[in-house]
């Protein structure tokens, strides 16, 4: 479904394996709008830095999102426990968030209609965009579909660390200082604990479909 010239901004926040990346890239293959996921940069820097040991992890991870091509990362395997681990703890240096940040913002302006994804989208990265939702999830369910998704890359993990590790993710993504895990007061919340992918996108739809009918009424989209 293509908007032709009009403007769509969406962002999607929620914790862990929420369903929210899903979502995110459901919505936006059906408008065709360009796609960024924060959580996957703040994988990418993880990833890195697990990989080089820099001594200077500030300037090594500008050197590297400088010249970042996005599209590459789906070609790397960045969902493992050891990188989420580190991704926590990076999420809580200014001077890291601050690079990611920059190249978000860089995003959007090349960008102007786009979807967003991560934890803090709609709260700090994109706060005027134009619909909002945020994700939530039962901890067992969520812990039962990333521990699936870890099977299927034979991670060798039990179910009980998953979900830990996931309680301690949130927990440290909530009661951070800097731009904590928080809904949005204009945010859609879209729970996905019993609902699968065709409902999350009809709902979705149904609030963005809202939203292009009250800013352009009658539209025509091919």
């Amino acid at each position: 479904m293509r908007l032709n010239d009009k403007l769509l901004r969406i962002t999607c926040d929620g914790g862990a394996a929420t369903g929210k990346s899903t979502g995110a890239k459901l919505i936006a293959k059906k408008y065709k709008l360009a796609f960024l996921s924060s959580g996957l940069l703040y994988r990418y820097a993880s990833f890195l830095i697990l990989k080089y040991k820099p001594k200077n992890k500030i300037n090594f991870i500008k050197k590297k999102f400088f010249s970042l091509n996005y599209k590459k990362l789906s070609n790397i395997n960045l969902h493992t426990q050891q990188i989420s681990a580190e991704s926590a703890i990076i999420a809580k240096m200014p001077s890291i968030r601050n690079i990611l940040k920059k190249y978000q913002k860089n995003f959007i302006k090349k960008n102007k209609s786009c979807v967003l994804e991560g934890r803090d989208a709609s709260t700090q990265i994109l706060p005027g965009s134009d619909v909002k939702f945020f994700f939530i999830c039962d901890l067992n369910i969520a812990a039962k579909r990333r521990f699936n998704e870890l099977k299927k890359k034979s991670k060798k993990i039990s179910f009980i660390e998953v979900k830990r590790a996931l309680y301690k993710r949130n927990l440290a993504d909530k009661t951070r200082s800097i731009s904590p895990l928080q809904k949005h007061p204009d945010a859609v919340v879209v729970n996905t604990t019993k609902n699968g992918k065709h409902a999350m996108i009809d709902k979705m739809s149904k609030h963005v479909e809202k939203f292009l009918n009250k800013k352009y009424g009658n539209r025509t989209t091919t």
